[in-house]
């Protein structure tokens, strides 16, 4: 049995986008896709002791950019403004200095593309979360099919039997071209958990670095126990 996801990496991702990779055997980086401008792919929230805040990567575009293309732009200092607010709002949380100095370290080495950065980010993060999921990138692939064709021949190509999409798939995924090709098509249904957070009340749908600086080794344990389905 192969359980394939996949996914574009994105920046600080929240607990579900690693919960599907630890649900996979296999989990494939769509890199090779057209940048989401506005989406997850260069932003994501953090908690703070007013509620919540964007952190969003400032980046050079054009509407046919693919994602592994896309360029950091560094006209201002967006490295100092988001170390800062993870300093401010994280620096009481319990485990921050377990994991602080290390991550910044990431984001001093100054990437050129936002993909570099937030595979960086990932690879931390998959390290700490002790996830020991294969990953591949879909540009090795060299798939170019589009919608469910691409993500149906990725599947093939893995020898998946199981696929585990995201809700949104449901709006696009050809079911029966999965069922001909004797390929399970499960949905992702991620109940987010509510655990300590260093301020009140619970706000879900953080940054991942939200449970890691609050619960530390417990983080694993927190992603692993939800069910996917």
């Amino acid at each position: 049995m192969t359980i394939v996801s996949i996914h574009q990496p994105t920046y600080l991702p929240w607990l579900g986008f690693f919960n599907k990779i630890i649900s996979s055997e296999k989990f494939v980086f769509l890199d090779d896709v057209q940048y989401e401008k506005n989406g997850y792919q260069n932003r994501n929230k953090i908690r703070t002791h007013e509620g919540d805040i964007w952190l969003t990567v400032p980046v050079k575009t054009k509407s046919t950019t693919l994602l592994k293309n896309v360029e950091i732009d560094y006209s201002f200092d967006w490295i100092k403004k988001h170390t800062k607010s993870i300093e401010l709002n994280y620096s009481k949380t319990r485990f921050f200095n377990n994991y602080w100095d290390e991550l910044k370290k990431i984001y001093n080495k100054k990437h050129y593309n936002l993909i570099t950065l937030n595979i960086d980010i990932i690879n931390f993060l998959i390290n700490k979360l002790n996830i020991k999921t294969e990953i591949i990138f879909s540009s090795n692939l060299k798939i170019y099919e589009k919608g469910s064709d691409r993500i149906l021949k990725i599947c093939k190509e893995l020898n998946a039997d199981t696929y585990i999409s995201g809700i949104g798939g449901k709006a696009y995924l050809n079911v029966d071209d999965f069922k001909k090709n004797k390929i399970n098509l499960n949905f992702q249904n991620f109940n987010h958990p509510i655990y300590h957070q260093i301020f009140e009340p619970f706000h879900s749908n953080m940054a991942v670095i939200d449970l890691l600086f609050n619960e530390g080794d417990n983080a694993e344990k927190i992603i692993k126990k939800q069910n996917i389905f």
